[in-house]
């Protein structure tokens, strides 16, 4: 009878006990290895910030010009999803990946030779920035849509927090690495560990579960007929998505919404809660830390934001989010500067960070199917790198001008209360009829 396996298993949908454990095991392995890819990407992103005060130092550049090299990474890193959505469609995730890590390593190895301002943008902002586009939120969504027909929310979630967890675990060491003012041993480590990845990915991430006759992980006959008729992509799907969710007013409210999220975590606290710290008389390391603590705190909360996902109104979520980040972001400039306050600040941040990110995936779904999904999430993220990369200059300019990152502070908060109060108005209108089915 064990020689028979394929006898006893012939529904490629419904399998056996012993196909389900086969699928979950590779499902979890390229969860696994999109995880760590998705935390050097974001590690890559957050580096900027450990960079800023030691390139100030070695080359004299002020803060606006480093912030230009950030905001542009960020723009193009946002910019590129989309596209790369459409590769992963057209050519395969997993060469995809590989190219963005190839083009992640070479620009940050390259970046040891800089002598000029220009050189770190065309490195740290242009060619890495299209580099990490194609390892980013994307990425988490194609595998997600790819690999899991149950537990959406949860996986997507998991794979959201890897971008804040980089900073877990880059952050410490990186400014380690930067105490006394060296910047090359930083853009090293960060090359070497892109590089690292791609062997894991040619190894460990297959095209698609059916390339070993698996199916996605809790797939039923008719969710895997709606699958397979949403599957076939148009070479020119990044465009059509994009025209096609233009017309409805809920990708309008998604875009702007990301736009606000991007504004503030990324660009406003990922690019400069370290220079904001000094600002206070606090350590590059010390600061480091607390935004590892966000890190930590990011990885449960936007997890346990995937398991509310999966089981509540995204809207209702999404107005919880923004209005708690509003109001940290406008307390913390008023706050006294002592561990106890900034730990409670780092902890209630850290649990928002991107939780928004799983409920923005599932009115995505809900709202565009799940073949352009991904890519119409692509261009909801292009709002949200547009946003960072606004605070990541603008902050930096603000700071210059003022002398301070409160009015920043300031205006980033009032931003994330509109957006949460936009949600709360729509999750209010809707008890009077039923919500669209997930």
């Amino acid at each position: 009878m064990q020689g028979h396996d394929n006898q006893i298993d012939p529904d490629p949908v419904t399998g056996g006990p012993a196909r389900d454990r086969a699928s979950r095991r590779m499902a979890v392995t390229v969860v696994a290895v999109t995880f760590i890819a998705l935390l050097v990407s974001a590690g890559l992103r957050a580096t900027p910030s450990v960079l800023m005060v030691p390139l100030s130092i070695g080359f004299h550049w002020d803060r606006a010009t480093i912030s230009l090299a950030a905001a542009i990474g960020i723009l193009l890193y946002g910019l590129t999803g989309p596209f790369a959505a459409a590769l992963m469609q057209s050519i395969g995730i997993r060469r995809t990946m590989v190219m963005g890590l190839i083009l992640m390593s070479g620009a940050t190895f390259a970046s040891q030779w800089m002598t000029m301002p220009w050189h770190y943008i065309a490195t740290w902002g242009v060619i890495s920035g299209i580099g990490s586009g194609a390892i980013a939120s994307v990425l988490g969504a194609a595998i997600v849509n790819r690999w899991f027909a149950r537990h959406q929310g949860l996986v997507m979630g998991l794979l959201s927090a890897s971008t804040a967890t980089g900073a877990l675990v880059f952050l410490p060491v990186l400014a380690w690495l930067s105490r006394d003012g060296s910047w090359r041993p930083v853009v090293l480590v960060v090359s070497l560990g892109c590089a690292a990845l791609i062997p894991l990915v040619l190894l460990l991430v297959p095209e698609r579960p059916e390339d070993h006759g698996f199916s996605r992980v809790g797939e039923t006959p008719e969710s895997a007929a709606r699958h397979q008729m949403r599957a076939a992509a148009a070479p020119g799907l990044a465009l059509t998505a994009l025209v096609a969710a233009g017309r409805q007013p809920m990708f309008w409210l998604l875009f702007g919404s990301f736009f606000v999220c991007g504004l503030t975590t990324n660009g406003l606290i990922g690019t400069h809660m370290i220079a904001f710290c000094g600002d206070l008389g606090i350590a590059p390391v010390a600061a480091a830390g607390l935004v590892s603590v966000m890190g930590l705190f990011d990885l449960l909360g936007t997890t346990g934001s995937g398991w509310l996902t999966d089981r509540h109104d995204p809207r209702r979520l999404l107005f919880i989010y923004y209005s708690l980040r509003g109001l940290a972001l406008m307390a913390l400039p008023l706050i006294a500067p002592n561990p106890t306050n900034l730990g409670i600040f780092a902890l209630v941040y850290g649990l928002d960070w991107i939780a928004t990110v799983p409920p923005t995936l599932k009115l995505c779904n809900r709202s565009f199917g799940e073949r352009d999904a991904p890519v119409v999430f692509g261009w909801v993220m292009v709002g949200h790198q547009l946003g960072a990369a606004s605070a990541a200059y603008g902050a930096g300019v603000i700071r210059q001008v003022s002398g301070s990152y409160l009015p920043a502070f300031v205006m980033a908060g009032l931003a994330a209360l509109l957006v949460g109060l936009a949600f709360g108005a729509i999750s209010l209108s809707s008890r009077t009829r039923p919500a669209p089915a997930a």
